[in-house]
């Protein structure tokens, strides 16, 4: 086979040069206006294939491409589309997101999931911006290409039947975990329980591929919301505005946790009694929690040793505030600053 045809389609994909490449074919004919993602001219020019505009757009769309088109423009789909638009000014303007990062989508049915494009940021993002693409990543419709990391939230969505809607991006204090290699410890806020509790980390693979979307597959039925190691964070729940609630919880616990660090005095836990009640609450909601079925005992671990970016209680503190084992008494203290002064007065008078 010498040529292609992908004229059908408005934007070309990655996935499409390799159906052209395992045919055999030499060159891709494209339609009029057909958009060619980054990813795909890469794949194309790395197997030698050739790209060609073939004319114009075909009269009639196929059967397929309106039932694509009409469920793209459906009220539902409009009316998701608005609050993705919402949920991206929110994660821009609250410094969530930089540049073009950080991407937003809504499952609309089995077989369609509603995104956003790559390369725009998320404080100019619009309604007609947006993409259609099946579990596999094909778009199917929407005039700008997808974005690269759908393929993360499709794994998502097939991982979590109940997960409607996924939000990924780069709030500082959170990514700051991530870039460490540590996750929060729990059994500190009652809020952070209840919402997100447990945070998972998986391990850095490339961003936009397949490796990188499948890091999450371990993590993402017990935790809603996941530390992305070197890169970000991700959220899953039942819409797009409760999954933007979970970066902002993450983001503000991990915040006030470095600001208790500096304080010099030991964070306090939630005993586990009290925290079986949040999470017996946590349960009634419907949000999952690696915790869940576990005994009191288990409950408030604390997997970042002493001195890591959050300080944990010290031992048989009994969650009060304790002064640390290490901390100087004022006899200590007056005896530091009496032997410096005797040191500073000797190295004078060796002077004289």
């Amino acid at each position: 086979m010498s040529s292609f045809d992908l004229s059908e389609f408005k934007v070309i994909a990655a996935m499409d040069i390799a159906a052209a490449v395992k045919a055999g074919a030499k060159s891709v004919t494209l339609r009029q206006g057909a958009v060619v993602t980054p990813s795909a001219r890469d794949a194309a020019a790395s197997a030698g294939i050739d790209i060609a505009f073939g004319g114009a757009a075909p009269a009639s769309p196929s059967a397929a491409g309106s039932k694509w088109e009409a469920l793209l423009n459906s009220p539902e789909a409009n009316r998701i589309k608005e609050e993705i638009c919402a949920v991206g000014r929110k994660l821009w303007h609250r410094s969530y997101v930089d540049g073009n990062g950080g991407n937003i989508s809504y499952r609309l049915s089995e077989d369609a999931v509603l995104c956003t494009p790559t390369l725009v940021s998320k404080s100019d993002l619009k309604p007609a911006d947006m993409s259609l693409v099946d579990l596999d990543g094909k778009q199917l419709a929407g005039e700008r290409a997808r974005t690269s990391e759908i393929l993360m939230h499709l794994e998502i969505y097939k991982s979590v039947p109940e997960a409607k809607a996924v939000v990924h991006c780069h709030p500082p204090h959170a990514t700051a975990y991530a870039i460490t290699g540590r996750v929060p410890p729990t059994c500190i806020i009652p809020e952070f329980e209840v919402f997100v509790g447990r945070v998972a980390i998986s391990p850095y693979e490339t961003p936009g591929t397949k490796k990188f979307a499948e890091t999450v597959i371990p993590f993402a039925k017990t935790h809603n919301t996941i530390l992305l190691s070197n890169h970000g964070i991700v959220c899953w729940a039942d819409t797009v505005t409760h999954a933007e609630w979970y970066a902002e919880v993450l983001e503000t616990y991990c915040a006030t946790l470095l600001i208790a660090s500096q304080l010099g005095s030991p964070i306090t836990q939630i005993k586990p009694d009290k925290t079986q009640d949040l999470l017996n609450i946590k349960q009634r909601l419907g949000i999952p929690d690696a915790r869940h079925g576990l005994q009191e005992c288990q409950l408030c671990d604390m997997p970042d040793p002493v001195g890591a970016i959050a300080i944990p209680p010290q031992p048989g503190s009994g969650g009060k505030h304790t002064t640390a084992p290490d901390a100087p008494t004022p006899d200590d203290i007056e005896a530091i600053v009496k032997s410096v002064t005797d040191a500073v007065i000797a190295a004078l008078e060796a002077k004289r």
